[in-house]
């Protein structure tokens, strides 16, 4: 069992950053691939970025690969999502996840969910 906690949302203009982060407790963070999902109003969950369970290896959605980046501290248990050169597209609510199964990109792979945080992106 695990629980996620994320907090760095916000309303930024387009072009702008922001970071999310993702506090784990629980069993060991290191045992999960840790993914971000996003929500946009009226469309379903989609796949964003994950990353391993030796946080050595990434994937990322191709909508924001090399604009966001993933990464992980496992002293802290926590894991982050930097978010550079922000759209509107991307205004959303961001869900951090956990798999058991290495490499996960669907999220039907993801057991455990946070409770969301919002990205607004004026334009």
């Amino acid at each position: 069992q695990v629980q996620l906690v994320e907090s760095g949302g916000g309303l930024v203009q387009a072009g702008g950053s922001l970071r999310l982060s993702c506090a784990a407790s629980g069993r060991a963070f290191s045992s999960y691939t840790m993914g971000w999902f996003r929500q946009a109003p009226g469309k379903e969950r989609e796949f964003v970025a994950a990353i391993s369970r030796s946080g050595t290896g990434s994937t990322y959605a191709q909508s924001v690969k090399g604009r966001f980046t993933i990464s992980t501290d496992n002293a802290q248990n926590t894991v982050a999502l930097q978010m550079n050169s922000l759209t509107p597209e991307d205004t959303a609510v961001y869900y951090c996840s956990a798999s058991d199964r290495n490499y996960a990109t669907k999220s039907s792979e993801y057991r455990y969910w946070g409770q969301g945080t919002q990205v607004t992106v004026s334009s």
